[in-house]
């Protein structure tokens, strides 16, 4: 098969099977997460939302513990909307992706003001919310309310990918994969049916060792047939991140007080919490950073000094090698209008990106 070819089509009759084994495989071997319903149970809107925001780019692994902590500390959409905006930073911090824990608090807000704290079932209303895109409109219309629709995450589509063999490669291949799951999708039991297909793609279909024999859809199965199922989905080769430098001004007091700022609000982890840093420039093999021309960022004239060693944190788009300089100082009031002293014991009140904790530990590791 060539790029130019199609996928391997399948007629109603085989998918209508194909969603009747897949079921009742699910029934058999559903997996049991925190934001499930339990079978023949209603699925709570605010549980599913919550859930898939949250799993964003992120595993279910990492994703439980935050899951359990935002039901603890508000079991509602009603009390996360009042809930302060810097707490539900501070309680993200970690999951990474921080606009979606802007988007979170935004969504909630407007479920409450505009759909008196219910969430709609419609997904094309769903959409309307911030932070929800395709895919968690679907999702939630799907699992939340059994409606009609065709939710395609990464897992999904490698399914389908290898069920048709799709040649062409991802990402220009999505809209004809999110085609071919709309043709799968039951006219009943639309969120289980939504939900099996996940957990087939994260415990049978996966991306490197898929367990075939295992899978209910092993006969159906285009890319299985041919051999080496696990070179599909095709992908186009990623591009190199960039990289960038710059310096962390970690600035303290004797008694564990040390200098903080809040972010922007807009941009990369805006309205969270950080050690004052110069701006992250890009930089090249070739090129020599200059340093002092960073140094001017200081947020205060110090006498700095240069810790060994560096940070190194990776974005989505690109990585980051942060050098961390220190100063310490006696003064109580605030030397910069735009920073505060917080306690180094009290930091999990704080709204502080990984980054930054990487930051701190490297700094205090140094300076105790």
């Amino acid at each position: 098969m060539t790029v130019d070819e199609p996928p391997i089509a399948l007629s109603d009759q085989r998918r209508q099977a194909m969603a009747v084994r897949l079921l009742a495989w699910y029934d058999r071997h559903r997996r049991h997460l925190p934001w499930r319903a339990a079978p023949g149970d209603r699925a709570d809107p605010y549980r599913v939302w919550l859930s898939e925001i949250m799993l964003q780019q992120t595993t279910v692994v990492t994703v439980k513990p935050y899951f359990d902590g935002f039901l603890a500390r508000w079991p509602s959409v009603a009390d996360l909307a009042a809930a302060p905006l810097d707490t539900v930073l501070s309680a993200w911090a970690g999951l990474g992706y921080y606009a979606r824990a802007r988007n979170l608090h935004k969504c909630a807000q407007e479920v409450v003001a505009r759909h008196g704290g219910a969430f709609p079932a419609d997904e094309a209303a769903l959409l309307a919310l911030p932070g929800i895109g395709p895919y968690t409109a679907a999702a939630i219309a799907a699992i939340a309310f059994d409606q009609v629709a065709s939710p395609v995450d990464g897992n999904i589509e490698r399914v389908m990918a290898r069920i048709h063999r799709v040649e062409k490669a991802l990402p220009a291949a999505k809209p004809e994969i999110r085609t071919l799951a709309q043709t799968h999708t039951p006219p009943r039991r639309t969120g289980d049916y939504a939900q099996a297909l996940m957990d087939l793609g994260a415990t049978i279909c996966t991306p490197r060792k898929p367990v075939c024999a295992l899978c209910p859809w092993q006969a159906d199965c285009a890319a299985y047939a041919h051999g080496a199922p696990m070179t599909w989905p095709r992908r186009t080769p990623k591009a190199a991140k960039p990289h960038r430098t710059g310096l962390a001004f970690l600035y303290y007091r004797g008694d564990g007080q040390v200098l903080f700022r809040r972010r922007p609000e807009q941009g990369l982890l805006g309205g969270m919490t950080e050690v004052p840093c110069s701006p992250w420039l890009p930089q090249s093999e070739a090129a020599e950073v200059d340093f002092d021309n960073l140094l001017k960022a200081a947020p205060i004239a110090a006498n700095w000094a240069t810790l060994d060693g560096q940070v190194q944190h990776v974005f989505t788009h690109f990585s980051l090698a942060l050098t961390v300089l220190a100063a310490q100082t006696d003064a109580r009031q605030v030397p910069v209008e735009d920073c505060f002293w917080h306690p180094l014991d009290d930091l999990e009140s704080l709204a502080l990106p990984t980054v930054m904790v990487k930051v701190l530990q490297h700094g205090m590791r140094q300076l105790r």
